[in-house]
């Protein structure tokens, strides 16, 4: 759907972007990241043809989008930081203006009414634009990106300045959205990356230095697994138990007491599975476990050790 080949952006002596190279498949939504200069935006900013690279390709859907931008661009929706929004529009105006600029050529009011129905703002539609909250806002700024059907949405930063319920409601929104449409993603926000996106491609210097999996990137550098794990005996005890286990690397007491239970997060080395030797270990002293929660490495650190990594080379 999208491929990135030996992509090359200079000013001066200076490159944002370094050759980079990568492709994403159809269905897929993959967060992009970066430090601020990594060269994540200039990155985005060739992919919808904003910019043109110095060297290198890019393709979208087959196509090359300096040789044919405009068969390109179609295939792009594209939503910036801050929505380029008219708001002395209603909310219907706008929509109806963006089908327009797009040449769109579908039935008019009933893709339009899909849209409107896709991001939930029937509510609003009437709306002068410039009197909606900033998440209205932000989705109508998605559903002029969706307009026309393109087959990649490219989002950068949506859920910048959203309170939390405005937040969980994007994230539903593109989660639905990547069902039928592949989906790019920057975000600073880690926690939404790695709660939405099924890949995740890092960037610094300008290079790609990271592209796995969602699910396969935290245990790339060796991160260990992590259980909290609520305990019903007595506290010393239940931490020379715990602390005993093979595999076993760190262990943090919460200091939270409810009755006569403790509550310990317990790491283990990655790949070592240490629930069924707990389980025995604590019924052997007859301490039942009144609770237990697997808990995932923080993407985060994984972020962190990759830039220092990177820096060090």
């Amino acid at each position: 759907m999208i491929e990135v080949q030996n992509l090359i952006k200079k000013y001066g002596d200076t490159y944002a972007v370094d050759d980079v190279s990568f492709s994403i498949k159809q269905g897929e939504i993959v967060g992009f990241l970066g430090p601020n200069g990594a060269g994540k935006t200039t990155t985005m900013n060739i992919l919808t043809g904003y910019l043109s690279p110095t060297m290198g390709k890019v393709l979208i859907d087959g196509i090359d989008i300096m040789e044919k931008p405009i068969e390109a661009k179609r295939n792009i929706g594209f939503l910036p930081e801050t929505p380029p929004l008219y708001t002395d529009m209603t909310v219907y105006e706008f929509l109806c203006f963006v089908y327009e600029l797009k040449c769109c050529d579908l039935n008019k009011e009933k893709h339009l009414n899909e849209v409107i129905s896709t991001v939930k703002i029937n509510d609003v539609k009437d709306r002068l634009i410039r009197n909606l909250s900033k998440g209205y806002k932000q989705r109508v700024g998605i559903a002029s990106a969706i307009i026309g059907n393109p087959k990649i949405i490219i989002l950068d930063e949506p859920t910048v300045g959203l309170d939390p319920q405005q937040i969980i409601e994007i994230r539903n929104l593109i989660r639905i959205l990547g069902k039928s449409h592949t989906v790019i993603l920057s975000s600073h926000l880690l926690n939404e990356v790695q709660a939405v996106c099924t890949r995740i491609l890092i960037i610094n210097q300008g290079r790609i230095i990271a592209d796995e999996k969602a699910s396969n990137l935290l245990g790339s550098l060796g991160q260990s697994t992590k259980i909290k794990v609520k305990v019903s005996g007595p506290q010393k005890e239940v931490y020379s138990i715990l602390n005993s286990l093979p595999g076993v690397t760190k262990i943090t007491e919460s200091g939270i007491k409810e009755g006569d239970s403790f509550t310990f997060l317990v790491e283990s080395k990655n790949g070592i599975d240490i629930r069924k030797p707990m389980f025995n270990a604590l019924a052997k002293k007859n301490f039942p476990i009144m609770g237990l929660e697997n808990t995932e490495g923080e993407l985060e650190d994984v972020f962190v050790k990759l830039i220092d990594s990177d820096k060090r080379r």
